[in-house]
Parts: structure tokens; C-alpha cells; sequence
């Protein structure tokens, strides 16, 4: 049953599980933990549709590159899966077994662990477990890259496609503006003893359950955790821990641009770094896509005006220099764009800040950087693309400066993946919580969703935190026992 939190105040005690946040992860977690029996509350601090109050929350400063968070994500029922545009790719094998090239580990479970869910994530965002990941064109001659391979899921809206199960769902109770503003530690048991939930006109109560999972996005999970007093008390959260280090977003920058070579396709292509790749130059992966620029199109008494602006341009080789007129290259130039895999960084984190938002929560401070090593990556793909067009006949490729200079600061666009600041690790010493998602130190806290990825890999990340959500489902249904009749 989904009821507004805002009019409705008919929260009920005996809950095993309490998820806060209803995106593709929580929704995934509420639906396979309450068909199998168990006694579910599902809140999300967002409506059923986009709110100005909602999406504030998300308002935060970068002292770094910025994030655009409340610009990229969405908070209301389904969220960022709301303006997802659908793109899937399972992480690979040797994401698992080749650690980062920097001083902190990978992941510490095995690939398998992720594999074998699969082709259940694939059903829930509609792909059919059969269809297989495809290349869309044919490979780069040589070891470097091959064709990329993905599949584009419709895109699945989780609020939409599932509105039936999140209403009728027996034992399944959803909360909308309903916001979780504290986590209440009890260092005597070592367990949260209830969270603390919040209207927008701040009536707040407490809510009990066995198991809470915290599945609000990266920033916000973090956030959570950083805003408990009680879990900075008794040390579980603290300055030198992890807890909101080891931000990553998927590097998203013009590698440059390029003329296609004679006789060559004009359909667009995506390339994929190899294995031997990352192998032999210590490198991140990375998606490289190339495609021609449409030709401007130019309509009415304008027509004539920027007919005319193109021609001298492009004929004069200055087309840059009428950026401010209208942006555009010259028809038949091609663009290469990237989505590269972030190493995680300590020092690419949130911070706490003393101001608050509209709920009493202290805002947070991103500090979004680059490491050296993320340089490397860029300016090696780049390096290997611009020779493999040359090399293959495809094209010439002009680079942008910043990718082969590295003392060049980067012009560096968001992806909105956002991933870490809850990373996994076998040990609090290098993570937040342990191989089945459970904050170290805490009994009874689980996080689900890209907060948790150990590494960044360079595939979109809601195919990777739905298989992870799916397996931590399993693991918390595995852990409660049978399940008791509904009463």
C-alpha cells in the first residue's frame, strides 16, 4: 500500500526490514524481501512526482569539480531511474580479479558472486535474459579496444512499472515524503535501535524494525551515516574513516574531434578498452564513442545568414571562432566522447558543513578530483584511439589538449553515476561495509545501491547495483530465517 507520509500518519511497529529510498535498488530489495514474506516499510522523501522541496535536499557545494547533484539525480518515487536513459553493461571478470593501480584494494568478492544475478537484473529493467550483450559495430583492428557491448532497456520507470506491486504487495507498506532525518545507535547492543522520520513540516517520529538498508544514492547514503550523532559517538563514523571518501563518477570529456577517412561508415561507433589494454598501460577502462555531427540545419530568413556564417568558416578553418553566434563544426567532423572508468580516491569525499537544510540535516561538501592515475587513462585512451583511426584508415583524429598534457586542467562533465562513499572492503580499513553490505560495526545497517562499489569499472552502474541489491536480498532472506504468517 503506498500512502503520502505528508497526510497520512499510520506508520505501524513489528517491520523486519525499513528501507529508506525507493530507487531501482530499494524498490528491487522491498518487492523480494516482501514476497518472501516478511513484514517490509519502504520510505521515500519524495513524492510520486518531481517537488522543488524534494529535490533541494539534494543541494550541495563542490570545492572540486562540480557534481551537479541536484541537477542529475532525482528524488521522488523511482528516482533517478525517472530520467534514466536505459543503457545496461554488466561489470567484467577482470574488474574483479585486477585490483586498482592505486593504495587501496578492489573488491572482495569474487565476480561469480555478481554473475549469477544476472540475468534476474536483466528481467527487471525488461531485457530478455537470452538477447546477450552485442556489439553494435565492428572492432578496431588490433589488441587495444574491441566493439562495445551494451543493451538499452526501454528505459524501465521502476515507480511506473511497478506501481501495482508497490500497492498491492501483501505485507508491503510504502511511504511517500517521508524522510529519514537521524539514525538512532545503541552502543549497548550495537544495533540501530530506530531511525527518526521527518514530514516537510518537520512532525517526526521514530520508527523500530530489525533491519534497516539505507539505498538513497551515493551522496545521500553517505550523508546519512555522517549526520547520526549517535554513530559518530561510538566511533562508527568518524573524520579518518571512509565513510563518504572515495567519490567516483564516470569521467565524461571530448577526447577530440576527427575527419572520417574515405569510403568509411557514417554510422556511429563505441569502443571498449581491452583487458590487454588496462594490462599494459596500468590503466583505467573506458567507453570511447565517435559520431559525425549532423549537419545545422537552418530555417526561415535565418537560413541564408548561417548558410553563409558555415561556409566562410569552415572554408577558413576559424569555425571556433563563431562558437558565440552558433555552436557548430563543420558537416562531416566527427566528435569522440568518453565515459572512463575513476580510480577511488580518499581525498575525493564528502564533508560535513555546519548549515543546514529545510529538514535540520547538515548539508555536505563534495571534493570531486582526479588522480594522477586518471590522467594516465585519459591520455592513453586517447593516445591509442587517435593511432588506431590513423593506423586502420578510419580518420584523423585532433585531440583535445588536456588529454595528451596533462598539466592542462581538465573540462570534465558529469555523468551522473554517482559511485563509492560507502565503499566495500574486507575490513573497515579500507571500506565501509563488509562483503554482504553491512556498515562495519553495526549489527542490523545495511547499504544498498553504487555507494558500495569497491571500484568504478567503466559500465553504466544500474545493471551492476541491481544485481548486488538482488544478492544482498538473498543474503538478508537467508539471515532472518522462515518467514513468520501474516497476521
Amino acid at each position: 500500500m503506498i500512502k503520502d507520509y505528508q497526510s497520512q500518519k499510520e506508520l505501524r511497529d513489528g517491520y523486519d526490514f525499513c528501507i529508506i529510498g525507493a530507487g531501482p535498488a530499494g524498490i528491487t530489495l522491498a518487492l523480494r524481501l516482501a514476497g518472501n514474506g516478511r513484514r517490509v516499510l519502504l520510505l521515500e522523501g519524495g513524492g510520486r512526482e518531481y517537488s522543488q522541496p524534494s529535490q533541494t535536499l539534494y543541494n550541495c557545494t563542490s570545492t572540486g569539480m562540480n557534481v551537479y547533484a541536484e541537477e542529475t539525480r532525482l528524488r521522488f518515487l523511482g528516482g533517478t531511474s525517472n530520467h534514466w536513459a536505459g543503457r545496461c553493461r554488466p561489470f567484467e571478470k577482470s574488474d574483479f580479479d585486477v585490483p586498482p593501480p592505486i593504495n587501496l584494494p578492489g573488491w572482495p568478492i569474487a565476480f561469480s558472486e555478481m554473475e549469477r544475478y544476472l540475468p534476474a537484473a536483466m528481467a527487471i529493467v525488461d531485457l530478455p535474459a537470452d538477447s546477450g550483450f552485442k556489439a553494435i559495430n565492428a572492432s578496431m583492428e588490433g589488441d587495444d579496444f574491441d566493439a562495445d557491448r551494451f543493451l538499452l532497456s526501454p528505459p524501465t520507470r521502476f515507480a511506473q512499472k511497478y506501481a501495482k506491486d508497490l500497492q498491492e504487495t501483501e505485507g508491503l507498506d510504502v511511504f511517500i515524503n517521508c524522510n529519514c532525518v537521524d539514525l538512532e545507535f545503541d552502543d549497548k547492543t550495537g544495533r540501530i535501535a530506530c531511525i527518526v522520520v521527518s514530514d516537510y513540516e518537520k512532525h517526526r517520529e521514530r520508527v523500530k524494525a530489525k533491519q534497516f538498508i539505507l539505498a538513497t544514492g551515493a551522496i545521500e547514503n553517505a550523508r546519512q551515516l555522517m549526520n547520526s550523532e549517535s554513530l559518530a559517538s561510538a566511533g562508527i563514523v568518524s573524520k579518518d574513516g571512509f565513510t563518504g571518501r572515495c567519490f567516483m563518477e564516470h569521467l565524461n570529456l571530448d577526447l577530440g574531434t576527427f575527419i572520417l577517412g574515405e569510403g568509411q561508415s557514417t554510422e556511429p561507433r563505441q569502443y571498449f578498452t581491452t583487458d590487454a589494454f588496462v594490462a599494459q598501460f596500468q590503466s583505467g577502462k573506458g567507453n570511447v564513442s565517435a559520431a559525425l555531427l549532423a549537419e545545422v540545419k537552418a530555417y526561415g530568413r535565418t537560413a541564408a545568414i548561417k548558410d553563409f556564417l558555415e561556409t566562410l568558416a569552415c572554408d577558413a578553418g576559424f569555425a571556433h571562432k563563431f562558437d558565440f553566434i552558433s555552436h557548430f563544426n563543420c558537416p562531416g567532423d566527427g566528435v569522440i566522447t568518453t565515459l572512463i572508468e575513476q580510480f577511488p580516491n580518499r581525498n575525493s569525499r564528502l564533508t560535513l558543513l555546519n548549515e543546514r537544510d529545510a529538514l535540520g540535516m547538515r548539508k555536505v561538501s563534495i571534493n570531486w578530483e582526479v588522480v594522477p592515475e586518471d590522467r594516465r587513462t585519459i591520455k592513453c585512451i586517447g593516445m591509442e584511439v587517435a593511432k588506431c583511426f590513423a593506423e586502420t584508415g578510419l580518420g584523423f583524429v585532433k585531440l583535445e589538449e588536456c588529454v595528451y598534457d596533462v598539466s592542462v586542467p581538465l573540462k570534465v562533465a558529469p555523468h551522473a553515476h554517482h559511485m563509492g562513499t560507502t565503499r566495500m572492503a574486507s575490513a573497515p580499513e579500507s571500506g565501509v561495509v563488509d562483503e554482504n553490505c553491512k556498515v562495519f560495526g553495526v549489527d542490523n545497517l545495511y547499504i544498498a545501491g553504487s555507494s558500495v562499489f569497491a571500484t568504478a569499472g567503466a559500465c553504466n552502474p544500474t545493471m551492476p547495483l541491481l544485481q548486488l541489491a538482488l544478492r544482498l536480498a538473498d543474503h538478508l532472506n537467508h539471515q532472518a530465517g522462515p518467514a513468520d504468517k501474516y497476521s
